[in-house]
């Protein structure tokens, strides 16, 4: 039996909004932050299979958000890919060697460590309510290439967009490889349990119309086709975050399901601009999570009422923050519950 989520994803304008948090499965948590005390660094948990399994299942026993997403990184792409990946306590993830100085062709690849998280997936979904829908993911093309160029995050993806522009051959063959993989990867998950996935693309924001057009729609489109031929029951999310003006043609062209739409969009011009009918996930600001106060339930009922004539899924405009109170999900949770469409 399909839940709330999955309806919602497949069409439906439910008179309740479904409900899930980008990183709800992590930091914010004590139950989580436990867990890493015992068990040891980012990497670690998630090739443990029965904890990246636990992180993933604590905000659904905690919450019951109507989707569990799974515990793991959008970095493990790469390190399938054949580059080193660490996480630098206080800093972030590292990728060695970076391909701004070595070429893609110089990798060797190592499949098998996309084999683990199909194991969390299986796991997940053996636990999970029939009525909450597992959520696979994985990082666009373009986004993933930022973080395999220069070797870690960067502020303006300077080094990925000069390359881009200096050498487009290259750099379409980096983008190339990401998707073939990526491809392969989500279909992996799906096999394993996933009823819907979501592409992130964190670093789409940082792109000219026409760059936007080559390294993140056209990717994002070839992902979208190929997986449909082979599962073309699940759904799929698109989240260019910061694609701003540009978001109207991603919906249209990429393909995708539904799409995610971060907190620096007006959601009254996004259900306007939109295709009709199309589902639409966010656009709440994780910062007003954390902050709380009254203005949490008014601009959530905001977002509620600004998608009302379509299908919504409430989530954040990105990521929960580390430091956000517990009561303040909760109220958040209740506000989104409270909620009918007229």
């Amino acid at each position: 039996m399909p839940g709330l989520l999955l309806d919602t994803l497949r069409g439906s304008n439910t008179e309740e909004r479904p409900i899930w948090l980008m990183r709800q499965a992590g930091r914010y948590l004590p139950e989580y932050r436990e867990l890493r005390a015992e068990k040891g660094g980012f990497l670690a948990l998630v090739y443990d299979t029965d904890a990246a399994a636990e992180i993933t299942m604590q905000p659904i026993r905690r919450f019951g958000f109507d989707g569990a997403i799974l515990f793991s990184d959008i970095l493990i792409v790469p390190y399938a890919m054949g580059q080193d990946l660490t996480f630098v306590a206080g800093e972030g993830p590292r990728l060695s060697p970076r391909l701004v100085d070595s070429a893609l062709s110089a990798l060797e690849a190592v499949p098998e460590r996309l084999t683990p998280i199909y194991d969390t997936v299986r796991k997940v979904r053996a636990q999970l309510d029939p009525t909450k829908t597992m959520l696979g993911f994985a990082g666009s093309p373009w986004t993933v290439a930022t973080y395999m160029v220069a070797g870690e995050g960067s502020r303006d993806q300077a080094e990925t967009r000069a390359l881009a522009y200096r050498d487009p051959e290259g750099f379409q063959a980096i983008v190339e490889g990401i998707t073939e993989v990526t491809v392969d990867y989500l279909s992996g998950q799906i096999e394993a349990g996933a009823e819907a996935i979501q592409l992130f693309d964190s670093w789409s924001g940082t792109l000219s119309p026409s760059q936007f057009e080559r390294w993140v729609i056209a990717p994002n489109a070839r992902i979208v086709k190929e997986l449909r031929a082979r599962h073309p029951e699940t759904p799929i999310i698109g989240f260019p975050k910061g694609a701003g003006e540009k978001l109207p043609a991603y919906a249209r062209e990429s393909g995708v399901d539904a799409v995610g739409v971060d907190e620096t969009i007006d959601p009254v011009w996004a259900a306007r601009e939109l295709p009709a009918g199309m589902p639409v996930q966010g656009n709440f600001d994780p910062l007003l999570v954390l902050a709380g106060g009254d203005d949490l339930e008014s601009e959530a009922r905001r977002v509620l009422d600004a998608f009302a004539d379509r299908p919504h899924v409430f989530n954040l405009g990105h990521g929960i923050g580390q430091h956000t109170p517990i009561a303040h999900v909760e109220r958040l949770l209740s506000t989104v519950r409270a909620w009918r469409r007229a």
